[in-house]
């Protein structure tokens, strides 16, 4: 029942019982020689008896509708204004109850609120620091394990490809009486060795940290893609606004991308791939949309470790992550996170 429903409901019972009640007390007081004036006065056409009530009744009923709306107004917008609170943010102008309990429990939503920010900035602040830490030992890490890897490929696999290499064009020049088809089978070998060691050796370029390694999120995401629309058949679009942000906040950004992305290549079976990342109204909007086959988004949600990693990672920068997917319609990932300047570092 709608609060406009309940006070004209209530307005008309107490209406009602007024219009029986005041009359009784004051015949009681004051009684009547005769009972029948009270049929027999005319007040507007009708009978007193009936006037009274109905009169009584009726302002009930206007009293009712127009302070049920008032109250409607009011919770009205109470409700906006949590809903704000919800998104991290309060309206721009202080609003301006009649009602003091309105009022009060306005002032706690802008306490709630500050308590947030500032929950918020410490959260952010700290997510700040520790990803500056991780990284120089992910980097430290990283590099040691990428130089092991590519010496051993190219004292292993890249030393035998070239002897390989060698042995067959050795083979080549020095058989003249080979005929043609076993030429052009040898010529095809060796074509393969050169193809692999070429191979190899982009592999060896390649090999690198998966960290954004000082640079902005802006320029890892845009090398990321370029890197993986030459790769792949997918038609990958993407649209990144410069915004400057902690180290913090394109870390966990980053690697959400990197999980999504992930997830996309390994299940989606997409055609297109969209990014999105844009700043409004105060929130980091970040959007990464495909239009594979989709899945059920309350199942994978339990069963996902790469879901609950990204989740996680969107609320300890204080924001939300929404995932929308539809069978045979694709899947969009969505992470809001507020922007709030936490005076941190920032590497260019």
């Amino acid at each position: 029942m709608s609060i406009v429903t309940r006070q004209i409901l209530n307005a008309l019972g107490v209406s009602f019982v007024l219009s029986l009640l005041l009359p009784a007390v004051i015949f009681f007081i004051f009684p009547l020689s005769d009972w029948k004036l009270l049929w027999e006065k005319m007040v507007m056409g009708l009978p007193f008896v009936i006037f009274l009530p109905s009169l009584v009744i009726t302002a009930g009923l206007i009293y009712g509708a127009v302070s049920g709306m008032f109250f409607k107004r009011q919770l009205q917008r109470v409700d906006e204004g949590l809903y704000l609170l919800e998104q991290g943010r309060l309206p721009i102008q202080p609003e301006a109850y009649p009602i003091s309990e309105l009022g009060t429990m306005v002032e706690r939503m802008n306490q709630i609120h500050k308590q947030i920010n500032e929950q918020t900035k410490l959260s952010q602040k700290m997510a700040n620091e520790k990803a500056v830490d991780q990284e120089k030992q992910i980097q430290e890490i990283v590099s040691q394990e990428r130089n092991r890897l590519a010496r051993e490929l190219h004292d292993s696999v890249s030393q035998q490809l070239f002897a390989a290499s060698m042995f067959m064009s050795a083979i080549t020049e020095s058989q003249t009486d080979i005929d043609k088809t076993e030429m052009k089978q040898f010529k095809v070998v060796e074509e393969m060795i050169h193809q692999s060691q070429l191979e190899m050796r982009a592999l060896l370029l390649h090999l690198r940290p998966f960290a954004l390694k000082g640079k902005t999120l802006q320029a890892g995401m845009k090398e990321l893609l370029e890197e993986l629309a030459q790769k792949v058949t997918m038609d990958i679009d993407w649209k990144v606004e410069a915004v400057t942000l902690d180290k913090g906040i394109e870390d966990h950004l980053f690697r959400i991308l990197q999980e999504s992305i992930s997830n996309t290549l390994r299940h989606a079976k997409a055609s297109s791939l969209e990014v999105l990342l844009i700043v409004r109204d105060g929130l980091i909007i970040f959007r990464i949309t495909d239009d594979g086959i989709g899945f059920n988004a309350e199942d994978a949600k339990a069963g996902s470790y790469g879901l609950q990693n990204m989740h996680e990672r969107a609320v300890e920068l204080g924001g939300t992550m929404q995932l929308v997917s539809v069978p045979n319609k694709g899947t969009k990932l969505e992470v809001k996170i507020p922007l709030i300047h936490t005076g941190g570092d920032h590497d260019d």
